[in-house]
């Protein structure tokens, strides 16, 4: 250092040193001093309290994120990508039915297929800085915190779009520190896990985009451009994605679409607006960001996003309500058990466990509805279409009734519609598939009539649980005898429709085709202990109680709980099926979101019947659409040639009406009622329909569509083919045994089909007697030794007591009527039955001249067989029970009495002169104690003791014929005069004024 400068360092130490000795110079040195110890006081303890803060920030974050689990990476991955994705159905032949109800619609979409426009506006409105951040933008935080500590207006939000896919898919909307702690913490952490695509990828999928144009909440980019474009993702322009970007901020104010619970559309011009708004605040931010360019930005804010905006309402599955809700039901029920089989779970366990069963009923319905599923149904889309049309154009259910209900919303009672339901279902037989159904005639689903409604069946069951049973027992072939008589035991009491009807022997298959009550109520007694409920338990009839399998009044339908449409159809298929049962189904498969297959539809056929029996009954109920079958008229409604097996059913009071029929193909089944059960679809005298017609009408229809729709399904050419165990053998008409030469000389050998593996007639009928007989009231009886032989018809064919006896089984009745009424042997045979006489003289009768004709009344008395005629007190006729009562004469008095059985006779009637004749005197009074059977004047040689004059007799009536009604039969010149039409059971007349067959009007 040179001398000078040392010089003049040491001359500014002087002056330095001079200047602290100024008393000016110590106080400011005093001052400067505490300043610096101050400041480094304060430093030191800013120092500490940053230190301090920073851990007690620390610490308190650490607290808020204690308790969330550490997951690995597969877990957040799996939880990221477990997107709520809507579930969709599609009708047979893989054709898009519609998505299944949800809370929220979601269709997963990659990124890819998403419009760049709508990449680079969710960038530049949700996080500008997301290519690279690490998960978190502390900035944003800080800020975001300090507005919340300061309660600012002004509320910017701090999350990335990482953060928001924490919070939607790990964690939740909850407003707290500890979640929004657990969402930086586990944000930073899936930055390690998951690469920038994945996560932009997954964030387009899961945020909430308000409302779809039918009012449904909606999630991800795809379903947005779907729900409010009616675009794909990819096809979005500038404005258009910014409108959708701009909707996550407030999805409910900024969707364009009203709630469903407001019927969706768009909203009002005015609550359009903040939408709108929104779309430029967007477009204004991606300007800025430099992602579009002034002139893109002018020309997307000018776009009138509105005339973009979806109009159409109607959602495709909302055409679709019943179809949609029973397919869905059913999946459910599926999917149940494929999450209990994942789980482990034994089927049993959720059989027995309702608490179990309930928890995976409501997995399953989430799973269903947000599982992203691909279910494909067995629906055929063009058939379901044109029956259901049918249906709602059909004109005959009947009277529509009003009732009261309470509004839902309002709570004000209302008056609404009850009209006649229906439910129907196609079920192809060889499969089980069901084509197609009529679930009801709402509007909206409420109530599915074919699938869900269990009503009593009346007399639709009886080929299935009582003929069936009996000819696979071997009890009966299809034309062995039953019998149609009353009975009463304790507690029951069937009869036919009409309720005096009693048409003694007649064939099973007559039987059945009619739908008589008592000869099935007499035949499922014979069974009963066997148990057949058995064979409809294995055709899965899912509500028959023990009740069913003991109660005698079953056997016509009157179960404890009843059965659906779909079940009754799908047992009748087992017929066709030649006696297989295939479990009716309507779920083909269901893929999840992956393509994969989780559930595929397989059955086994279970054995229910023999295939001979099968064949059987199909042939007798051939018969059902013949006359006098219950269902004669549907061959009328059908405009083409089916080999057509059915079963009509009505219940008691007319509740329910029942229709199944079928061919080797396809079952149809029909029901009509109301949904208040104690309406009543006919009243007798009424000029309603008959209910058997309308179903007749309805199932003909029905079937003619299903024939155009899909002729290749029905296969109107196709016919059932006969077993080679179905044998045809001749037997005893009235007894069911081989042919005796007793019973072929009497003309009542019958032949039919049989089972020839259980029951062929081999044993030789015993049971024919040769007989006279008289008639009383149209009955045949045995006649007495006192009987007068006028009265008696010689050489007839009888039966033994032992016969009788057996035929009336345990039920019992009156065995004379076991060859009365309409039994087609009773011209034939003599009942074998003894009248038992009340002892006392007949009641007279009154008389009456018309001309050449003398007339007289009924006796009052249940035992005349017949009628002398006097003239001028000669006997001069025998008029059997059964003639006309009524004689041509010439001139003279004429008197009548009664004579019974016994051969007693009734006081003469009064006295009736034809013609010019001389006045009688007091001895030519008739004689009133003429009462003995041997004071008899045998009427003239020309009558020869036994003919009875001509005349015209009323004969039997016949039930009511299809246009005619009742018909009177003309006198046969025998005693019987059975009516020469015996008319048609069911009396279907003039849309069904005639009163019909009664098929189940019953009842325990």
């Amino acid at each position: 250092m040179s001398e000078r400068r040392r010089n003049r360092i040491d001359l500014i130490e002087e002056k330095f040193e001079n200047m602290k000795k100024k008393k000016w110079a110590k106080g400011m040195r005093i001052t400067t001093g505490v300043l610096w110890n101050l400041f480094l006081l304060f430093l030191i303890f800013g120092l500490t309290m940053s230190v301090f803060a920073a851990s007690v920030g620390a610490g308190y974050f650490a607290s808020l994120v204690a308790k969330e689990p550490l997951r690995t990476k597969q877990e957040m991955r799996n939880e990221i990508f477990n997107y709520e994705e809507t579930s969709e159905i599609y009708f047979a032949d893989n054709k898009y039915l519609g998505k299944v109800s949800s809370d929220i619609e979601r269709r997963e979409t990659k990124l890819k297929n998403v419009s760049p426009y709508l990449i680079d506006a969710v960038f530049a409105t949700e996080d500008e800085y997301f290519m690279t951040h690490n998960g978190i933008v502390p900035k944003a935080i800080f800020r975001g915190l300090l507005q919340d500590v300061t309660n600012s207006d002004s509320q910017t939000g701090g999350s990335t779009l990482t953060q928001q896919l924490i919070k939607n898919q790990i964690l939740t909307n909850e407003v707290s520190y500890e979640r929004k702690a657990k969402e930086i913490l586990l944000a930073m952490r899936l930055e390690h896990f998951m690469n920038k695509d994945e996560i932009l990828e997954a964030y387009l999928n899961i945020i909430p985009y308000g409302r779809n144009v039918h009012g449904d909440n909606i999630a991800g980019v795809e379903t947005a451009a779907e729900g409010i474009f009616g675009l794909k993702a990819n096809e979005l322009n500038l404005a258009q994605a910014a409108y959708i970007a701009g909707i996550p901020q407030a999805p409910f104010a900024y969707t364009p679409f009203k709630s469903g619970r407001y019927g969706g559309g768009m909203k009002s011009e005015e609550a359009l607006k903040p939408g709108i708004d929104r779309m430029k605040t967007v477009l204004f931010r991606m300007k800025e960001t430099g992602y579009i360019t002034k002139q893109e930005y002018e020309q997307a804010v000018a776009y009138d996003i509105t005339k973009d905006l979806r109009t159409d309402t109607d959602r495709p599955t909302s055409r679709y309500p019943y179809l949609t809700q029973e397919i869905q039901n059913r999946t459910i029920d599926i999917l149940v058990k494929v999450l209990a089989k994942r789980d482990g779970i034994e089927l049993e366990r959720l059989e027995q466990n309702k608490k179990l069963d309930e928890k995976y009923r409501i997995l399953a319905e989430r799973e269903m509805k947000t599982g992203g599923y691909r279910i494909y149904s067995t629906i055929d889309q063009p058939l379901y279409d044109k029956m259901n049309d049918v249906a709602k154009k059909f004109e005959h259910y009947g009277f529509t009734y009003t009732r009261e209900e309470k509004d839902a919303d309002s709570g004000e009672t209302v008056i609404v519609d009850d009209p006649v339901q229906v439910g129907s279902i196609l079920i192809e037989n060889k499969t089980g598939r069901i084509l197609s159904f009529i679930g009801g005639l709402d509007d909206k689903q409420s109530y599915n009539y074919a699938t869900q409604a269990y009503r009593q069946n009346g007399s639709s069951i009886k080929p299935l649980l009582v003929y069936a049973p009996a000819i696979e027992y071997g009890v009966i072939g299809a034309g062995s005898p039953v019998v149609d008589l009353k009975f009463e035991i304790p507690g029951w009491k069937a009869s036919n429709y009409f309720e005096n009807q009693e048409d003694g022997i007649l064939p099973a298959r007559e039987a059945l085709a009619r739908s008589l009550n008592l000869p099935t109520a007499r035949l499922y007694e014979e069974i009963r202990d066997r148990r057949p409920m058995e064979f409809m338990q294995k055709m899965n009839f899912k509500r028959l109680t023990e009740g069913d399998f003991v109660h005698r009044s079953a056997s016509l339908g009157a179960l404890d709980v009843g059965v659906s449409v779909e079940e009754n159809t799908n047992a009748f298929a087992t017929f066709a099926n030649g006696g297989q049962f295939v479990q009716s189904y309507m779920i083909e498969k269901i893929e999840d979101a992956h393509g994969n297959i989780i559930y595929e539809h397989s059955s086994k056929p279970v054995e229910v019947f023999s295939p001979e029996t099968a064949y059987i009954i199909t042939d007798m109920l051939r018969d059902v659409v013949k006359p006098p079958g219950t269902g004669q008229q549907i061959p009328k409604n059908l405009n083409f040639s089916l080999d057509l097996a059915a079963k009509t059913g009505t219940t008691q009071g007319y509740g329910d009406a029942w229709l199944v029929g079928y061919n080797p193909n396809v079952s149809l089944g029909i029901w009509l009622g109301y949904k208040d059960q104690t309406r009543k679809l006919y009243s007798r005298g009424s000029s309603q329909m008959y209910p058997t017609t309308r179903t007749s009408i309805l199932f003909g229809r029905l079937m003619n569509t299903a024939n155009e729709v899909r002729p290749d399904i029905v296969g109107a050419g196709s016919h059932f083919k006969q077993p080679a165990g179905v044998v045809s053998r001749s037997f005893c008409g009235i007894s069911g045994l081989a042919p005796s030469n007793a019973c072929s000389a009497a003309g009542l050998v019958r032949s039919d089909l049989f089972n020839s593996k259980v029951m062929v007639p081999t044993k030789p009928d015993d049971s024919i007697i040769s007989a006279s007989y008289v008639s009383v009231k149209g009955v045949k009886y045995l006649a007495l030794p006192s009987t007068p032989s006028e009265f008696i018809v010689s050489g007839g064919t009888g039966v033994n007591a032992e016969f009788i006896k057996r035929m009336l089984g345990p039920f019992g009745g009156d065995g004379s009527k076991l060859f009365s009424g309409k039994s087609i042997f009773a011209s034939n045979v003599v009942s074998g039955s003894v009248f038992h006489a009340d002892g006392a003289n007949p009641a007279a009768v009154n008389a009456a001249g018309n001309g050449s004709t003398l007339t007289w009344t009924e006796s009052a008395s249940n035992d005349v067989i017949g009628y002398y005629v006097y003239r001028d007190n000669e006997r001069v006729a025998t008029v059997r029970d059964s003639a006309a009562n009524s004689y041509a004469v010439g001139p003279g008095s004429y008197y009548v009495r009664a004579v019974d059985i016994t051969g007693l006779l009734s006081p003469a009637s009064n006295i009736v002169t034809i013609g010019n004749t001389e006045p009688t005197t007091d001895d030519d009074e008739p004689n009133d104690d003429e009462d003995s059977p041997n004071h008899q004047t045998p009427p003239p040689s020309s009558d020869d003791g036994n003919t009875v004059p001509p005349g015209q007799n009323n004969g039997d009536t016949g039930e009511p014929d299809e246009h005619k009604g009742n018909q009177n039969g003309n006198h046969n010149g025998n005693s019987n005069g059975n009516g020469n039409n015996s008319g048609n059971s069911n009396g279907h007349g003039n849309n069904g004024k005639n009163p019909p067959s009664k098929e189940n009007e019953d009842g325990e």
